[in-house]
């Protein structure tokens, strides 16, 4: 079992080791001129802890969420693809009825106007 893995294992350690190796030279060769600017904390250009200067509009988030659906249907629609001849008609099948159920959210986000930006 463990001849197996032992590529693996190994991959762990040398990733471990570079990994560690970076952090460590980082803490010695990196500046060390520390003053109040640099310790305050940075968070995109505003002052940290100001409360936010606008909204963001619902739409934003309707736009990630539909992204990552199509995401996920992708993630199970190219592994599919790749081995579609060795499944067979049942694995065929089931591939249509999920997209099918994935066309009918489609079409649902669509006729709520999700993809218009308005």
């Amino acid at each position: 079992m463990l001849k197996s893995h032992f590529g693996i294992l190994v991959m762990f350690i040398l990733a471990g080791g570079v990994s560690g190796l970076f952090i460590y030279l980082t803490q010695m060769l990196g500046p060390k001129k520390p003053n109040a600017s640099k310790n305050q904390p940075f968070e995109c250009g505003q002052q940290p802890f100001s409360s936010p200067l606008g909204k963001h509009a619902v739409r934003f988030y309707l736009v990630g969420m539909l992204f990552v659906i199509f995401d996920i249907e992708l993630i199970f629609l190219f592994p599919w693809a790749v081995v579609y001849r060795e499944l067979g008609l049942s694995a065929f099948v089931s591939m249509m009825v999920f997209l099918g159920m994935f066309e009918l959210g489609f079409a649902y986000a669509w006729r709520k106007g999700a993809f218009q930006w308005k």
